[in-house]
């Protein structure tokens, strides 16, 4: 059996997740988003994220499909929801992930209502951190954006608001035309 996993601290904020992803994956064709997809890095390290977010192989992505139907390669984006986790998490898979060039990696610690969003730059990661209006942007996927204040609340109804906004902005607009480019081409 799977190790537990708590409703409140787990299970809800994980929806939130794959939901707020899901919503910019809907807007942003050839990009996937996944929910508990084994991702094969490398021989040593087979995660299993809460969430990813990835652009397709046929869109210019870095991570491919395997033939037996599992995420070979790194994928753009990986999120975990982390309560019992959160050493592995900040340590053991952040360390995996950024070996294997993982170019944004977030980790939310429910019980300790923290956030952590790396950017990978220079080979490291960096903490990208909350903008003046409290917005995290990603630099990868144009408009993923999150109020963290918004995420700690569980008010996800802000939280889609906010990466709605930024799926209506002109660098995801240019981003998207980049995309359909890549998927012409395939």
């Amino acid at each position: 059996m799977p190790s537990s996993a708590k409703i409140k601290r787990h299970g809800v904020p994980q929806s939130g997740i794959v939901g707020w992803l899901l919503f910019y994956a809907a807007h942003t064709p050839g990009v996937q988003v996944g929910d508990n997809a084994t991702v094969r890095l490398d021989l040593d390290n087979e995660p299993q994220p809460d969430a990813i977010l990835r652009i397709l192989p046929e869109a210019g992505g870095q991570s491919s499909d395997s033939t037996d139907d599992y995420v070979e390669g790194a994928p753009e984006f990986p999120a975990e929801v982390a309560s019992s986790s959160a050493s592995c998490d900040l340590h053991q898979k952040k360390n995996a992930y950024r070996r294997n060039r993982v170019l944004e990696y977030l980790v939310w610690i429910t019980g300790e209502q923290r956030l952590f969003w790396w950017g990978l730059r220079d080979e490291q990661y960096m903490p990208l951190g909350p903008d003046e209006n409290g917005l995290i942007k990603s630099a990868v996927f144009p408009g993923v954006w999150l109020d963290v204040a918004a995420l700690w609340r569980k008010d996800f109804a802000r939280v889609l608001e906010c990466v709605g906004q930024g799926v209506a902005s002109k660098e995801h607009a240019e981003f998207v035309a980049r995309l359909d480019q890549a998927l012409q081409k395939s």
